[in-house]
């Protein structure tokens, strides 16, 4: 049985549901962290702040220009959808964030256990408050 074309209406209504994603992404590739031992110096070295949710790694480095994100979200959070949900969470929430952080900053965020059943607002509150406690402890420092 042949198949008549679409008429020009439909075709552009079908392809308006699914628009190209031109997008700037929330946290681009130059400011995150990468490597293992990245994550590893900051997390033994920097300055932590823990909330309930969450906990924040703050870390001054030589030789950073702007800076730079990570995150840890581990099977204790729970299985593989609900871990993404939370590091996509993260994400915009730090990228947000990360202009307003010293130029020589590096971050890890640790998502714990409760951070899978929380809103981003209650992430957000604890970024917020995990960020002020590690700021407050570097400049002390």
């Amino acid at each position: 049985m042949p198949v008549a074309p679409s008429s020009p209406p439909v075709a552009a209504r079908a392809a308006s549901g699914s628009p190209p994603d031109r997008r700037v992404p929330v946290l681009p590739v130059a400011s995150r962290l990468t490597h293992r031992d990245e994550f590893a110096s900051v997390i033994r070295r920097g300055h932590r702040g823990g909330r309930a949710r969450l906990v924040v790694h703050l870390h001054s480095a030589d030789g950073v220009v702007s800076p730079r994100a990570g995150f840890v979200v581990s099977k204790a959070v729970g299985k593989s959808v609900v871990r993404h949900r939370v590091a996509r969470r993260l994400r915009h929430l730090v990228g947000a964030r990360l202009a307003g952080l010293p130029a020589d900053s590096l971050l890890v965020v640790r998502a714990l256990p409760p951070a899978a059943t929380s809103t981003s607002a209650e992430l957000g509150e604890d970024l917020d408050a995990g960020l002020r406690t590690a700021l407050r402890k570097r400049g002390a420092s």
